[in-house]
């Protein structure tokens, strides 16, 4: 099947979990036979090799894609009603598909792509799946909080801005969900009302452990963070419990990632971890930096649509600490590969921990756990349910297409 593949995030455009879960998937359906061209939006347009994948940088359609830097207020709610339905991005998929002519359209994720691609490649007569890693089409921040609140549906406001967004949905054949969380939440809105939908998480290139992890010795216990240093991720509840063990040389705070360039919540935050035992390392490789923590704390308030960092730990044996709200609670067998925490809760966070830093043989039971979880991710399982929902949903449009043609004859 020759796929042409739209992404929000793809490297190396925007870091974090969602270009490398963009870059593993497209690697995966290579690897089942798929003839993958990945179209991206970025600064310079142009054709490029990334990690053999052929790759086509288009010029944002938008007033700008990186919405990680920080922007004029006066562009922002432009950049959201374009997100509605934009016409420039309705003719640059038109002329991607006219170049590349495939046989299928793959949204990963829509910021920025627009979900106005979806209708160029219904006028083109191709079916459409997308693969939603968040809420962005139910609510213009993504993340579904109003005022560090979780959302539990849809509120008026996000209803009314998101109205071009949810229209569009109805050009989709299928939609893959790293968590059935998140597709029971755009089912719930009435999006994709013609879609087939399935959950296929994300998938983990190789496993970089042989067995579970011996509890360290000569040396404190390394707790870790990787990811945005947002309010959504939680990381200030993590700060809060580490100040609560600052007294204790044995737990060590090793924290990745950065925050939006956009506001000052990140170099707050990093504020209240103890300086004595803490040490940021920015943006790093995770695979380096997953190697030298003990356990990975996932302390997300908001409901995360999978947790990709989470996995990538269990490929490591490392056991991960998560909230039990989201798709990343769907990942951790609580006691078999890590534990659960109600979020917003730093006491809690800090029993968890506690509960690995002063029990050896739990730790290495939890360690063995994680290890085991990670060979559900694995490519040759995931590559061949994905390849197959794929076929079903070309097979299911084609179906319809025939039908069509039926009723309403040439």
């Amino acid at each position: 099947m020759r796929i042409l593949m739209a992404c929000a995030a793809f490297p190396p455009n925007l870091p974090g979990g969602a270009q490398t879960s963009s870059l593993m998937l497209a690697r995966m359906l290579q690897s089942q036979g798929a003839d993958i061209t990945v179209v991206n939006v970025g600064d310079v347009a142009g054709v490029e090799d990334v990690q053999g994948l052929r790759v086509h940088r288009i010029r944002s359609p938008n007033i700008y894609w990186d919405y990680l830097k920080r922007r004029p207020n006066w562009k922002k709610p432009i950049w959201h009603l374009l997100e509605n339905g934009n016409p420039f991005a309705f003719s640059a998929m038109r002329r991607q598909i006219r170049t590349v002519r495939p046989d299928l359209l793959l949204t990963v994720s829509i910021e920025n792509i627009n979900v106005a691609s979806w209708a160029a490649a219904k006028l083109a007569g191709l079916p459409v799946a997308h693969t939603s890693f968040n809420s962005f089409l139910m609510c213009w921040n993504s993340v579904m909080q109003r005022d560090s609140e979780n959302c539990s549906r849809q509120c008026s406001s996000c209803r009314t801005t998101s109205l071009g967004k949810k229209f569009f949905t109805r050009y989709v054949d299928g939609v893959v969900g790293e968590s059935q969380d998140v597709l029971n939440r755009h089912m719930a809105e009435g999006y994709f009302p013609n879609a087939v939908m399935k959950r296929i998480p994300a998938v983990l290139p190789r496993l970089h452990a042989e067995a579970g992890r011996r509890f360290p010795a000569g040396r404190p216990f390394r707790v870790g963070f990787l990811g945005l240093h947002s309010h959504f991720k939680g990381i200030a509840h993590l700060a809060d419990a580490a100040q609560m063990m600052a007294d204790m040389p044995d737990v060590e705070f090793h924290i990745a990632g950065e925050g939006a360039e956009r506001d000052n919540f990140g170099e707050e935050v990093r504020r209240r971890f103890p300086a004595a035992s803490t040490r940021f390392y920015g943006w790093v490789k995770a695979d380096d930096y997953l190697r030298e923590i003990d356990v990975l704390v996932y302390p997300s308030i908001g409901r995360e649509a999978f947790g990709r960092a989470s996995i990538e730990a269990f490929a490591h044996a490392v056991p991960v600490i998560s909230t039990s709200i989201g798709g990343v609670a769907e990942n951790i067998t609580d006691g078999v590969n890590g534990y659960h925490v109600p979020p917003g809760d730093a006491g809690a966070i800090r029993e968890a921990i506690l509960r690995m830093a002063l029990a050896p043989a739990t730790y290495e039971r939890l360690s063995a756990g994680a290890l085991a979880a990670a060979h559900g991710y694995l490519p040759d399982t995931l590559g061949r349910e994905f390849s197959s929902f794929l076929e079903t949903v070309r097979a299911r449009s084609e179906r319809r297409l025939q039908r069509k043609t039926e009723v309403h004859p040439a």
